[in-house]
């Protein structure tokens, strides 16, 4: 597998990387499919140990992968493709504010059945701040909802 992955990326048709947190490996996230052209995409495919779950890791690789593949790498498009019944992973693109774009049906095989896929989307138009700036200022406004005492949330 791990031949494969280098194969891929220096065909310039995947970015693999790891995941740490704490100093040790706790998930995997790979940008696959590159297309270049006029297409110009790729799509994130990610895991993460369920012991990290809930901690802001997988948004915030993804943050970091998804600003390096529309800054640096030159991709125009991202896609995520998630099972629907995978509530984790469909938390992490709705925190990161990715678009929806429908379902593809019976699109990849999986423990032995072609299984219905949801569609997760964003362009680099769509976050010219940056998809991590992004998503840490969300988290703030939202925080500072929530905690009125923090310093410049006084109500007026």
């Amino acid at each position: 597998m791990v031949r494969h992955l280098r194969a891929e990326a220096a065909a310039g048709r995947m970015l693999p990387f790891v995941i740490e947190y704490q100093g040790r490996l706790v998930g995997q996230l790979t940008v696959a499919g590159i297309t270049w052209g006029s297409m110009c995409s790729g799509h994130v495919g990610y895991w993460v140990d369920e012991a990290v779950a809930g901690r802001g890791v997988m948004p915030t690789a993804v943050g970091l992968v998804v600003d390096h593949c529309f800054r640096t790498v030159g991709l125009h498009r991202i896609e995520v493709c998630i099972r629907p019944e995978n509530g984790p992973s469909r938390r992490v693109v709705e925190k990161l504010g990715f678009r929806s774009e429908g379902l593809r049906p019976r699109y990849l095989h999986i423990d032995g059945a072609w299984r219905d896929h949801l569609v997760f989307a964003l362009t680099a138009e769509e976050v010219p701040e940056g998809l991590l700036a992004r998503w840490r200022r969300a988290r703030e406004q939202q925080a500072r909802r929530q905690d009125p005492s923090k310093p410049g949330n006084a109500s007026k």
